[in-house]
């Protein structure tokens, strides 16, 4: 667990870390321009990034289960070359979704102002300001959805499925509370993650939607929702599962009002 929770943190900085400082240097300067090398490099990162996740969580999701479900088996099941190798196709696989879904945006011929209507280079803003058919793109983008958004949330809700019949099986109530607070956390980053990346990428949009409207607003609102707000609140909700944790927190909290 705590692997994949490495892997995920550094996921979440690697997010951040694509798309807060463009964010931030388009509202504290003048400068409103990128070059596009630049803003191909932050959208293949953001890309890839995303849909590594997608597929990171629903490896955690089958750690659960192994963990709930199969406990004496799990030592074997989840060896240590199963869950770096879990890890590493988790990895390999959004790079390589980023890598496809990037080149043919790049390919694309654009004109006109190149006004980017979004926050960052978000590769749905950006393919509205193409000149040529962007059927491909659109299409590949929806197998990219298929194989990294309903796939993978299939996945865990299968896992889940079992986790849940398991523990409606143990007898006592502490042992339920337990075996679902090994997976509550998780549970809560894939309804948080899952719920904002839906509805941004789970129906391309048409370029020939000009102007601004509240949908626009809206979907920006929700990728800065998803590319900031949720990799923040991951190790918060991590952190405050974990009852080590817990109780350092409190202890700390303790000795400054006992101080004061």
């Amino acid at each position: 667990m705590y692997f994949f929770l490495g892997n995920l943190s550094f996921l979440d900085i690697c997010y951040t870390t694509s798309s807060v400082p463009l964010i931030l240097d388009s509202f504290l300067t003048p400068r409103k321009s990128i070059s596009f090398s630049s803003c191909a490099m932050q959208m293949s990162l953001s890309f890839g990034t995303g849909a590594t996740e997608c597929i990171l969580l629903s490896m955690m999701a089958f750690d659960r289960y192994v963990a709930i479900c199969n406990p004496l088996r799990y030592p074997v099941i989840m060896s240590k070359t199963a869950y770096v190798s879990m890890a590493v196709c988790s990895w390999t696989s959004g790079a390589v979704d980023s890598i496809i879904q990037t080149s043919l945006a790049v390919q694309l011929p654009f004109c006109g102002a190149n006004i980017i209507d979004h926050f960052v280079c978000e590769i749905l803003a950006v393919l509205k300001l193409a000149c040529g058919d962007i059927t491909i793109n659109v299409l590949t983008m929806m197998g990219s959805n298929l194989i990294f958004l309903v796939f993978p949330l299939i996945s865990i809700s299968i896992s889940y499925v079992f986790i849940l019949a398991t523990i409606l099986r143990i007898p006592s109530a502490e042992g339920k509370r337990k075996a679902f607070s090994t997976c509550s956390a998780h549970l809560t980053v894939v309804i948080v993650f899952y719920g904002t990346i839906f509805f941004m990428y789970a129906k391309p949009k048409s370029k020939d939607s000009f102007g601004v409207s509240r949908e626009d607003i809206t979907d920006k609102f929700i990728s800065l929702f998803y590319g900031v707000v949720t990799p923040m609140l991951n190790p918060l909700i991590y952190s405050l599962r974990n009852k080590d944790v817990k109780t350092a927190v409190k202890n700390l909290l303790g000795q400054k009002y006992f101080t004061g």
